[in-house]
């Protein structure tokens, strides 16, 4: 897992490795999962209108399987500038 801005100030730290259980099958089930492990975790993942998430460093909807992901990161929506 690979957190960013201020989902990342939320947990407390920047990446962590998980190994959640098998009925975590999409990015949205892995969210539910998260929330659950810390006060952070379930502070950063409470609005996930307010979240954006790439599987193996490509752009994902909140609804994409996960398959046999290697990396997951969770991040604040992007803006250019």
């Amino acid at each position: 897992m690979l957190y960013f801005a201020w989902v990342r100030e939320a947990i407390g730290v920047g990446s962590e490795r998980v190994d959640p259980p098998v009925e975590v099958n999409s990015v949205s089930d892995l969210i539910t999962w998260l929330a659950g492990r810390s006060e952070g975790h379930a502070r950063a993942f409470a609005d996930r209108a307010r979240l954006r998430a790439a599987v193996d460093q490509h752009f994902v909807p909140l609804d994409a399987s996960l398959g046999r992901a290697g990396e997951v990161a969770l991040f604040p929506p992007v803006t250019g500038g």
